[in-house]
C-alpha cells in the first residue's frame, strides 16, 4: 500500500524538478571569478553550463525508460547518489577540464529526479488532479529560479564558486534523505517487462509516434527556448543596455521567475487546458512584439521588466498546460514520455540560447523570441486539432 503523502509528494518532487534552475542559475555570479581560478578563458567556463545541459537532456532518455522497467524509487536513489558525488568533485577540480566532466555528470545525475518527479506525478493523479499536481510541483519548483541568483549573489564574494557548490551538495544530501521515505509508486504489474537498449528505442519511439504527444513536446520545447533565449540575453540587456548593476539584475531574473509561477497556478483557473494554451500562446505572440517594439524604440527598463515578466507569466501556464496533457497521453510509459519531453525542452533550450549573442543583442533577443513564440502558437494549434482527431478516431473504433 502506497503511504506517500500528498503533502510529502510535493514537497520531494518540487525538490527534484528544481535541479536544472539551481544548477544553471545559482553559481553564475562566480563565472569570472571561476576563470581566473582555472587561469582560462569566459567562453570555456561558460561550457560548464552547456556541459550540465547536456548531461541533463541526455540522462532524461537513460532514467526515464530504465524507471518504467524497474520502478521508481531505485533510478531515483541512484541518481541522488550520483549527483551527490558529481558535485563534490565539482569542488574539489583540479582543473578546468576536470569541472567540466563533473558537471556533465552533474546534469546526467540532476536529470534522473527532473524525469522522476514528472513519472512519480503521472503514477500517483490522474486526469484534473494530475493537472493540479504538476501546477502545485511548479509553484513548488518556481521558488527555486527565484532564489538561486540572488543566493548566489550574496554568496559569490563570502563564500566564492567552492561554497555555492557546497550549498548544493548539501541540498542534494537532503533531498537524498527525503528520499528513503518515498514508497514505490509504479507496481511490478504496471512495469515495462523487456530492457536494454532496444527496448529504450522502442519505448522512445512508441510515445513519440503518438502525434498528439509529438506535438505537445515540440510545442513546449519551443516554449523553453523562448526562456533560454531570456536567460541567455537578461544579463546583457539588463546591464550592458540598461547600464544597472549584477543585483537589478538578479532581482529581474528573480520577478522573472515568479511570473512563472503564477502563470503555472494560473493554468488551472481555464474550463479546459487546450484553452490555457491557446490563451498563453496569444499572450507570448502579444508580449514577444511588444518587447520587441520597446527594443527597438529605446523604452526603458520599468517597461521592459514589466513585458518580460507578463512574457514569463505566459509561459508558465504553457509549461503546466502543455506537460499535463503530454504526460496524460502516455500514462503507461510515464518514464519514456517524461524522458522525451525533458530531453526535446533541453536540446532545443540549449540550441536557441547562443541565437541571441549573434549581432547586436537589442535586435537579435526579440527576433528570437518572437519567432519562438510564433512557432509555439502554430504548435498549440496543430496539437489541439490533432488530439480531436485523435479522440475521434477512438470513438469510431469503440463504435
Amino acid at each position: 500500500m502506497n503511504s506517500n503523502s500528498r503533502a510529502f509528494l510535493f514537497l520531494l518532487l518540487g525538490l527534484l524538478t528544481a535541479f536544472a534552475p539551481l544548477m544553471t542559475d545559482m553559481y553564475l555570479p562566480t563565472l569570472p571569478a571561476m576563470g581566473r581560478y582555472f587561469q582560462t578563458s569566459a567562453s570555456m567556463v561558460q561550457l560548464g553550463l552547456s556541459a550540465s545541459m547536456l548531461g541533463l537532456a541526455i540522462g532524461q532518455l537513460l532514467f526515464g525508460p530504465w524507471s518504467d522497467r524497474v520502478g521508481r524509487r531505485q533510478p531515483l536513489l541512484i541518481s541522488l547518489w550520483l549527483f551527490v558525488v558529481a558535485t563534490f568533485l565539482c569542488i574539489i577540480s583540479p582543473s578546468i577540464e576536470f569541472f567540466l566532466a563533473a558537471r556533465l555528470g552533474q546534469g546526467l545525475a540532476g536529470s534522473g529526479g527532473i524525469v522522476l518527479a514528472r513519472s512519480i506525478a503521472a503514477d500517483r493523479f490522474l486526469g484534473a488532479q494530475l493537472t493540479k499536481a504538476l501546477a502545485i510541483v511548479g509553484a513548488i519548483n518556481g521558488l527555486a529560479p527565484v532564489l538561486a541568483p540572488i543566493v548566489g549573489g550574496l554568496c559569490a564574494d563570502s563564500l566564492g564558486w567552492r561554497g555555492i557548490f557546497a550549498i548544493l551538495l548539501g541540498l542534494g544530501l537532503v533531498i537524498l534523505a527525503l528520499s528513503y521515505r518515498y514508497v514505490e509508486t509504479l507496481p511490478p504489474s504496471l512495469r515495462q517487462s523487456e530492457g536494454g537498449m532496444r527496448q529504450l528505442g522502442r519505448s522512445l519511439a512508441q510515445v513519440a509516434v503518438q502525434a498528439p504527444f509529438r506535438l505537445y513536446t515540440l510545442q513546449l520545447a519551443t516554449a523553453q527556448g523562448l526562456l533560454f533565449a531570456n536567460i541567455a540575453s537578461s544579463p546583457f540587456i539588463i546591464q550592458s543596455h540598461f547600464g544597472q548593476s549584477p543585483i537589478i539584475f538578479s532581482l529581474c531574473f528573480a520577478l522573472n521567475s515568479l511570473g512563472i509561477t503564477l502563470g503555472a497556478a494560473f493554468a488551472l483557473r481555464f474550463a479546459s487546458l487546450e484553452e490555457a494554451i491557446t490563451w498563453s500562446s496569444r499572450g507570448l505572440m502579444v508580449g514577444t512584439l511588444a518587447i520587441a517594439g520597446l527594443l527597438a524604440g529605446g523604452g526603458g527598463l520599468v517597461a521592459y521588466e514589466i513585458l518580460m515578466t507578463a512574457v514569463c507569466f505566459f509561459l508558465g501556464m504553457t509549461f503546466t498546460a502543455s506537460t499535463s496533457l503530454a504526460m496524460d497521453l502516455v500514462r503507461s510509459q510515464a518514464g519514456a514520455g517524461s524522458a522525451l519531453l525533458g530531453a526535446v525542452g533541453f536540446v532545443v533550450g540549449g540550441a536557441i540560447a547562443p541565437l541571441v549573442g549573434w549581432g547586436q543583442i537589442t535586435v537579435s533577443t526579440p527576433a528570437v523570441m518572437v519567432s519562438m513564440a510564433l512557432i509555439t502558437a502554430l504548435l498549440a494549434w496543430r496539437a489541439r486539432k490533432a488530439l480531436i482527431e485523435a479522440k475521434a478516431s477512438l470513438l469510431v473504433e469503440a463504435a
